[in-house]
C-alpha cells in the first residue's frame, strides 16, 4: 500500500505479481486477502504509468507534460503502461469495425468489436479506446484515452461491445 509512484523494477523481476492498493479504506485488508487468495478476480486497470526507470522522465517540477510526462507524451517503454491490468482469466478481442471512415464535425463514429472471456473464470475487462492524431502542426499526444467500458463475462462468453467516438474527441 502506498500513495505515490514507486520504482518497482526489482519486484517486477523477482515476483510473479504485484498488487498495488492505494488508500484501500477500512475494508482494504479483506479485499486484498480475497484477491491474493483467488476468491475475487481483480479487474482494475492502472490510472497512471509505472516507469521502468527515471531516465527520460522529466523532474516533478516540470509542468510541461508534453515534454515526456504521463502516458500521453512518454516516448520510452514503461514497466506498466497507463491502462494496464491483470485478471485471473484471459480475454480475446476480435472483429474490430468502424461504423464509418468519415464524419462531419458534429457527428460520431462507433468502434465495435467482440470481446470473449477465453479463460476458465468469470471476470471483467475494461475495454479501452485510444486515438492519435497523425498530422498536426502542434505537439499532440502519442495516444489519448477517448473511451472505455467495463464488460463482465462468464467463461467462454462473448459480448459485442460498441464505443461511441464523437467527432469533437478527434479534433484539436
Amino acid at each position: 500500500m502506498n500513495a505515490g509512484p514507486l520504482a518497482v523494477t526489482w519486484a517486477n523481476d523477482h515476483l510473479p505479481a504485484i498488487l498495488d492498493a492505494w488508500y484501500p479504506g477500512e475494508a482494504g485488508g479483506m479485499a486484498i486477502a480475497q484477491v491474493l487468495l483467488g476468491d475475487y478476480n481483480p479487474g482494475g486497470h492502472l490510472p497512471y504509468t509505472v516507469y521502468a526507470s527515471l531516465d527520460g522522465v522529466p523532474p516533478q517540477n516540470e509542468y510541461g507534460i508534453s515534454k515526456g510526462f504521463t502516458y500521453l507524451y512518454f516516448k520510452g517503454v514503461p514497466l506498466y503502461p497507463f491502462g494496464h491490468g491483470l485478471s485471473y482469466t484471459q480475454f480475446k478481442y476480435s472483429n474490430l469495425k468502424l461504423s464509418q471512415d468519415r464524419t462531419n464535425t458534429t457527428g460520431e463514429i462507433s468502434v465495435s468489436f467482440d470481446l470473449q472471456n477465453s479463460g476458465s473464470r468469470a471476470g471483467s475487462e475494461v475495454a479501452q479506446m485510444y486515438v492519435h492524431q497523425v498530422k498536426s502542426n502542434v505537439v499532440q499526444p502519442i495516444k489519448s484515452l477517448r473511451g472505455f467500458q467495463r464488460v463482465m463475462l462468464e467463461p467462454g462468453e462473448t459480448k459485442h461491445v460498441t464505443l461511441a467516438l464523437p467527432a469533437s474527441q478527434l479534433s484539436y
